[in-house]
């Protein structure tokens, strides 16, 4: 084969790059030479993959109950990417901005639409059985979820509504995730002590999310759209998918969410508890957290009816 004005270029390239570190180009060409031809389950490691599903019962709808929040991890992975991605770039910029609230969007949205897996997906009598299994976890336990907020806006932003008016972002971090509102949301219906769910959840991860919400105090979400902001570029359409960001995950979200917990927990006149012990009614409805990211891009009016939309 005759060589390339375009392949000795390449080469050239190469040697530079592997020069740089002090190493010889023609041993990694060796390496490429004796390799194996890569394949698609290779890549995704797909038999591992297949392998991460181990049901604690013999109820089939088990595994769906297990794929679906496997899934979901998988996509709040995403987020939390294209949301890094927004935190550390070495310009800022709108078309960055929109491209990632953008991804962000989406994967939220398929979120919501997955819904559907768990609220139609599984059998409800066959969930009710294995889900005895899994106590004290629940999906109130997924640090990710918490991380995407974190990574959102300003710490105050999540403190419970009872206290908002007393605490600002001028109040250390370590007082502000004393008053976090997911941490009503896990307390034993009758005493109001924290559950175990939340005492396996705090050991594991509350110095992380500490330390995760000094980090990007002012580089989270909404504080990198106020620098675009100040830089002087037109922000009306990032404002806009912010918007739709906000509603989505504090609202669709959670009632989608809420239409799953009502589908198989609502057992009137008695209502079931959730695996983690969590006050599941009081907790889920967007309308009774008003857990608002940008609250400055929302009208008052807009405020005081947020969490209202109707179960589809």
């Amino acid at each position: 084969m005759k060589l390339t004005h375009e392949m000795l270029d390449r080469l050239d390239q190469l040697e530079q790059k592997y020069g740089a570190m002090g190493q010889d180009m023609l041993s990694y060409l060796d390496g490429l030479l004796y390799a194996d031809y890569l394949t698609y389950w290779d890549y995704i490691h797909l038999d591992t993959l297949l392998s991460l599903q181990r049901p604690k019962t013999s109820f089939p709808d088990e595994n769906i109950f297990i794929v679906y929040h496997q899934i979901t991890e998988l996509y709040f992975k995403l987020i939390l990417q294209a949301i890094e991605q927004l935190r550390t770039p070495t310009a800022l910029d709108e078309s960055l901005f929109t491209r990632q609230l953008e991804r962000i969007n989406r994967y939220v949205g398929l979120l919501i639409d997955s819904f559907e897996v768990m609220v139609d997906g599984m059998d409800r009598d066959e969930f009710l059985q294995f889900r005895m299994s899994l106590l004290p976890s629940s999906g109130f336990q997924s640090g990710q979820f918490r991380k995407i907020e974190i990574c959102s806006t300003d710490l105050y932003r999540l403190v419970h509504f009872t206290q908002r008016e007393e605490l600002s972002a001028t109040h250390p971090a370590e007082e502000l995730y004393e008053h976090i509102y997911w941490r009503s949301g896990a307390t034993e219906l009758a005493s109001g002590k924290k559950t175990l769910t939340l005492r396996q959840f705090e050991q594991k991860y509350a110095q992380e999310f500490i330390d995760l919400a000094k980090s990007t105090a002012s580089s989270n979400l909404w504080q990198c759209y106020l620098q675009l902001q100040s830089s002087g570029i037109n922000t009306e359409k990032i404002k806009q998918l912010l918007r739709e960001y906000d509603h989505k995950i504090n609202v669709q979200w959670r009632l989608a969410h809420l239409r799953s917990a009502v589908r198989y927990l609502e057992n009137k006149p008695k209502v079931i508890e959730a695996t983690g012990g969590t006050n599941w009614q009081q907790y889920l409805p967007p309308r009774q957290q008003q857990v608002v990211f940008f609250p400055d891009l929302w009208l008052p009016e807009e405020i005081e009816k947020w969490g209202q939309k109707p179960l589809a």
